[in-house]
């Protein structure tokens, strides 16, 4: 069994508790136009260009025009003869197999790096795309006895099998509206809001984030909509956190040969402190990480 990863790394914090290994798995279900890993959406992965001039004969078909990808032709080509021309410069694919054993020995001979309570985080992308996968991961991680964190939009609909494997729980909150949620993100939050529900009923340990997008989620009717929610849960081993948009994404999209189509969506630090001040008032635990 492998998996599509994106990369890895460590970070400290916010990620989950402590220095932590953070894996990037390829593959999406949603299309955010905000999102900072747009390299990670496509299951297949995505070939992403430098700004090195790319030659016009590592392409059979024609993929290259004055040096940069034809995106229309490469959206038809299986096999990316591209990527394994032995003349191929400016070009790559955004993830990798890996094997779950070898995946799991790296997690293993890392252990002195996770101090203050760290451990693998699983992120994506969206991890449970690669559901099979993740959940050998995640039991592979548990039987070594690492804290295991996941990051997760909340859509797959077995997502409570993992919940005993999985220390911290992050899932993203993103609007409470369908209508809202599906026209921008292009997908429903309905699974989302289920598996949410699940969370704060089984999950001891969870951790809400909702990215704040001005034009999208960052008005009244949007924060009466999450507190409405959040009324009828027990949210007593959940923390909330906001976090505002950003742009640290926008030269990947380039690279991806896509349009990033986000304007005026930023969120003043007010707006920030609004809602967390909203849920302080309903009882709610605020972190920022």
């Amino acid at each position: 069994m492998d998996l599509a990863m994106l990369r890895h790394g460590f970070n400290y914090s916010q990620d989950g508790q402590g220095n932590r290994m953070v894996i990037h798995l390829q593959g999406c279900n949603l299309h955010c136009p905000w999102c900072s890993n747009p390299e990670g959406i496509s299951l297949q992965g995505t070939i992403m260009e430098s700004n090195l001039p790319i030659p016009s004969h590592i392409c059979p078909f024609g993929g290259v025009d004055k040096g940069r990808l034809n995106r229309a032709i490469c959206s038809t080509c299986q096999d990316r003869p591209c990527l394994t021309h032995p003349d191929s410069v400016g070009v790559k694919l955004s993830c990798h197999r890996v094997t779950l054993e070898a995946l799991l020995a790296e997690c293993e001979q890392a252990r002195p790096l996770y101090f203050d309570k760290g451990g693998v985080t699983l992120s994506g992308g969206e991890p449970t795309l690669q559901f099979d996968a993740v959940k050998a991961l995640l039991q592979g991680l548990h039987h070594l006895a690492i804290n295991t964190a996941m990051e997760t939009n909340g859509f797959h609909p077995l997502l409570s099998e993992l919940f005993t494997t999985v220390d911290q729980l992050i899932i993203d909150c993103k609007h409470t509206d369908a209508a809202k949620h599906s026209s921008v993100t292009g997908d429903t939050n309905q699974r989302t809001l289920q598996n949410l529900a699940l969370a704060f009923a089984q999950h001891p340990n969870l951790l809400v984030r909702t990215p704040l997008v001005h034009g999208f989620n960052d008005d009244d009717a949007a924060l009466e909509g999450f507190l409405d929610f959040y009324r009828h849960q027990d949210t007593r081993h959940a923390n909330f956190e906001f976090l505002r948009y950003h742009e640290l994404g926008v030269i990947k999209w380039k690279q991806c040969g896509m349009d990033y189509t986000m304007h005026n969506a930023d969120v003043p630090e007010e707006t920030r402190l609004k809602f967390e001040g909203a849920f302080r008032a309903n009882g709610y635990k605020v972190v920022r990480t």
